[in-house]
């Protein structure tokens, strides 16, 4: 802590023994009063250290390449400098209180000496499409609470949409304002389609509404054409070249973010699908089977069409956390399959609730939806929880056998400012036939908008085709539950 006397005491020591000792080198990190305990919980909760009070020293053992090793406070620093050295330290306590508000004085001009250049820096630029749509006003809070970029980073945002919608826009700004956030430097509202994501280093596609009239699915399918070709273009041309575009949404996500990794293909890496909206429906639905919370639950993966024909897959799934008569520390967990014994629910009534919310986009409203972009661009920025599986919608290079050129949700892991695809999971190899089911439609969906298809056959199994072929009316219950098994294909037996 700045203002530490026996800071300044331990400083004044150590300072001694880099001067005469040819190897020995300090290195020292003050913090304001206000934010030393929060400093200090997050250190030791990183290293696994227990300690409370000011100042910590711990040594960093530098010739085998090791992690800091936890000296501990004052007392333990003289014990370690008189054993190993023979030296002690007799400053008076006068001394030592002048010392520690010179400290602080230091510490708070170097804060705002910090925040001066900090200022000459150019912020973050975040573009939002279609902002008039109502997840874009859930999604403003969350950007501008320092949660998503960092504590240590400043956004500018620019709200982007029809010229129909600026009135709302405006309104809209004046909201965002009035947040007093200290983490966004401005914000503003485009409308003009050639200064589209000038210089963004954040593009955010929402749901665009249009007012077009569509009369067939094919119809629907090609009208994402124009737009996204539009955005294309001037992403390449307007927006900073490491630009990260993330799409959203409950409507044609995987179609429309491989039209943009087709027209953008300079940052077609940095163009993915948020699959963790289905995610979390996927993760409550089972809490509430398994009368815990949703957060407990980890690894749930989503396979295929984010906004269509996907696959949820539950055999990497995990419960942390919950109260049972088996319980362990925080980082016990036990497989979702095997605390449902019930597996006609895991192949019923789950898969049918699901396919139900994709099908209509129930319940993934705008709350979900600005969260689910949330925590993508916060992983994105900051890393995945360690070895945790996290759904998004990719470009496909041949993984899992999944065919190149299609947006498919895949397992994957962020790290360092990127994402890696998880090839190496066990255990999870895709059935052919639910793979066949996900592409066919994925596959239809490309070729239909760039017109070398003209009519989309939605994928029917086999057992749909034989029962076609019957005429049977209604099928069976036992027909039934093996079509959601291999249609609906939300768990591998």
């Amino acid at each position: 802590r700045a203002d530490c006397q026996y800071y300044a005491k331990a400083e004044l020591l150590a300072d001694y023994l880099q001067k005469n000792l040819p190897d020995f080198r300090i290195h020292k990190i003050t913090q304001h009063p206000h934010v030393w305990e929060e400093w200090l919980k997050h250190l030791c909760e990183k290293n696994k250290w227990s300690h409370k009070t000011s100042p910590i020293i711990w040594r960093e053992l530098l010739d085998r390449g090791g992690k800091g090793l936890l000296l501990g406070g004052y007392n333990e620093f003289l014990e370690h400098a008189q054993l190993y050295y023979g030296v002690t330290s007799s400053m008076t306590t006068e001394l030592m209180k002048a010392i520690a508000q010179e400290n602080l004085e230091t510490h708070i001009e170097k804060e705002l000496e910090g925040e001066a250049l900090k200022g000459l820096l150019s912020p973050l630029q975040v573009w939002i499409t279609s902002a008039s749509a109502p997840a874009c006003y859930n999604l403003i809070p969350i950007l501008t609470s320092g949660e998503v970029f960092g504590t240590h980073t400043e956004i500018s945002i620019t709200l982007f949409d029809q010229k129909e919608a600026e009135e709302n826009l405006n309104m809209l700004m004046s909201e965002i304002r009035d947040l007093v956030s200290p983490f966004l430097r401005s914000v503003s509202v485009c409308t003009r389609v050639e200064e589209a994501f000038l210089q963004a280093h954040v593009v955010i596609v929402l749901d665009d509404s249009t007012d077009k009239e569509v009369h067939s699915l094919e119809d629907c399918i090609r009208s994402r054409v124009p737009l996204c070709r539009l955005y294309g273009y001037l992403m390449e041309k307007n927006a900073h070249e490491s630009v990260r575009v993330i799409v959203g949404g409950k409507t044609f996500v995987n179609l429309k973010t491989v039209l943009l990794t087709r027209y953008a293909p300079h940052i077609a890496h940095n163009v993915v699908a948020v699959a963790l909206g289905v995610e979390g429906q996927a993760k409550a639905a089972l809490a509430r089977k398994l009368g815990t919370t949703p957060s407990s639950i980890k690894d749930v993966i989503i396979w295929g069409n984010i906004s269509g024909n996907n696959y949820v897959d539950l055999r990497q799934a995990k419960v942390y956390r919950r109260e049972s008569a088996i319980w362990g520390p925080p980082h016990y967990s036990r497989p979702v399959l095997h605390l449902i014994s019930d597996s006609e629910w895991v192949n019923g009534e789950f898969v049918a609730t699901l396919k139900k919310l994709t099908a209509t986009g129930e319940q993934f409203g705008a709350i979900l939806a600005a969260h689910s972009i949330a925590t993508t661009l916060k992983y994105w920025y900051h890393g995945s929880p360690p070895g945790e599986v996290v759904s998004l919608g990719v470009l496909s290079e041949g993984q899992f056998g999944v065919p190149e050129g299609i947006v498919f949700s895949m397992p994957v892991k962020f790290e360092n400012g990127t994402w890696e695809v998880l090839t190496d999971l066990k255990n999870i190899e895709i059935n052919e036939r639910i793979m066949t089911r996900m592409t066919s439609d994925l596959i239809q969906e490309k070729l239909v908008a760039l017109g070398d298809l003209i009519n989309f056959q939605p994928y029917q199994s086999e057992a749909d085709l034989a029962l076609k072929d019957e005429k049977t009316a209604v099928p069976t219950t036992d027909d039934n539950q093996e079509g959601q098994r291999e249609s609906g294909g939300r768990y591998i037996s």
